[in-house]
């Protein structure tokens, strides 16, 4: 059985992968830093991975999905400009350390996850004690959560084809939306969307990441 031990090492190891994130790769956002700080990364992988689990890379959760790299949650989790009384909206819990983070910081996360045999590893969140700020939902990302907008962030942790309209519909007057958006010439181009108050939005683009495709529908649905 997992053992989850947050040990000097790992503690060492994490100060160590801040340090980095703040001074080599350019995140500037104490609070960010702070609740990536607070969060065991190691307790969301394999224990297989615990001594590289402070590596910046992506790891395989398995269902053909990964764990971000550490710098693209810190950059996604900047852009966000999140507050402590956030309402945020994420598509693709995946291995629920984008989600953690934003928890971390104060966030109300309600978080959907696609495929089911991610959802169903939720219930055994090692977290979940800590984080009662994040609710857990299964289900297609595009619709969103219409029960429970607006909200005041929307973070998508997949790379969208386009920017998903019903989503929109779930921001609040003033909110942003980051999200990885694919565009014709196969790259993937981080995003930031805020939204005016006559249901119109500025974009503004900034570096290019790899992120896996954000599918539409369920995973039950598609065995269907």
């Amino acid at each position: 059985m997992r053992k989850y031990e947050d040990t000097y090492l790992h503690k060492g190891l994490r100060k160590q992968l801040i340090t980095y994130l703040r001074d080599v790769r350019g995140i500037r956002d104490s609070r960010v830093l702070d609740a990536m700080n607070l969060v065991p990364r190691h307790f969301f992988l394999d224990s297989a991975f615990d001594r590289i689990a402070y590596d910046d890379r992506a790891f395989p959760i398995g269902e053909g999905q990964t764990i971000s790299q550490p710098y693209t949650v810190a950059y996604q989790s900047q852009l966000l400009e999140v507050k402590p009384t956030d309402s945020i909206l994420e598509i693709g819990t995946g291995s629920i350390y984008q989600a953690s983070v934003l928890a971390a910081m104060g966030a109300d996360v309600f978080t959907i996850e696609r495929q089911r045999k991610l959802f169903e590893a939720q219930k055994d969140f090692p977290l979940k004690e800590r984080f009662p700020n994040i609710h857990f939902f299964y289900g297609d990302g595009y619709k969103g959560l219409p029960d429970y907008a607006p909200f005041d962030k929307i973070i998508i942790t997949a790379a969208a084809p386009y920017i998903p309209e019903k989503l929109m519909a779930q921001l609040k007057v003033g909110g942003k939306m980051v999200l990885p958006v694919q565009d014709e010439e196969e790259f993937q181009t981080m995003m930031r969307i805020t939204k005016n108050d006559d249901g119109t939005w500025e974009e503004e683009t900034f570096e290019h990441f790899s992120f896996v495709p954000m599918l539409e529908g369920s995973s039950d649905q598609n065995s269907i």
